[in-house]
């Protein structure tokens, strides 16, 4: 990936997300290499990992962007850590968590309620949680793969912005299933930002409104890999 500067305090045009995590970043490098094109609407201003050896520290140190650290560790408990996560994240129009495995409060949720996205690795509402490939593997289905949505209260439970259909195939295990969805996922979330941060697609009620309705199936759905016939 070509380094590129990126602003802290972006163009009124492009709206500012602060991206989370805790481990390597996968997802956050396929963000960041998206919003490297001029007519994205959305910059990546800031990332915040509550480890200090999360990988993905070093990927948007490379490209100049600001990392803050919030061990919770360093906290008596949670309220006083998402107090600390909370301020970091007070100027930013979009949050993205991007593999950050804390359980959030009900009341950090509601805070952000409609600015905070989550990448999960199944087709919500199927395989909430963790281990979803072996899940689907043990459940026999045919269609597995990633879904973003609006995050709240509910562990993986919030209204659905996008989806990325894989095929389980003959033969896959867990890791080949989940370096399938893994791809997925890296096209899905920039896509899902890109709906929200435009203004294609916002929360409303409980659930997530399209501004071209015509358009909505399309916009909310991408087949990986493309399936043949």
């Amino acid at each position: 990936m070509a380094k590129a500067a990126v602003d802290t305090a972006p163009p009124t045009s492009r709206k500012s997300v602060a991206v989370m995590i805790s481990g390597r970043g996968s997802n956050l490098g396929a963000l960041i290499a998206a919003t490297m094109a001029p007519d994205y609407p959305a910059l990546i201003t800031r990332v915040i990992a509550d480890r200090a050896d999360a990988g993905g520290l070093e990927i948007a140190a490379k490209q100049d962007i600001e990392t803050v650290v919030v061990p919770f560790a360093d906290f008596d408990d949670r309220e006083a850590h998402e107090a600390a996560v909370m301020e970091a994240l007070e100027q930013a129009d979009f949050i993205c968590l991007a593999g950050y495995m804390r359980i959030l409060s009900p009341a950090f949720t509601e805070r952000f309620r409609g600015h905070m996205l989550n990448i999960h690795p199944s087709l919500l509402p199927s395989f909430k949680g963790r281990q979803t490939h072996q899940r689907a593997l043990t459940a026999g289905i045919r269609l597995h793969g990633a879904t973003v949505h609006f995050v709240n209260e509910e562990l993986d439970g919030g209204p659905i912005i996008a989806q990325a259909a894989v095929p389980v195939l003959p033969g896959d295990d867990e890791a080949s299933l989940a370096e399938r969805v893994l791809a997925a996922e890296h096209r899905l979330y920039p896509h899902a930002l890109k709906l929200v941060a435009s203004g294609q697609a916002r929360l409303s009620g409980h659930g997530v409104v399209f501004a071209n309705t015509k358009d909505a199936a399309d916009d909310s759905m991408i087949v990986a890999p493309p399936l043949d016939g």
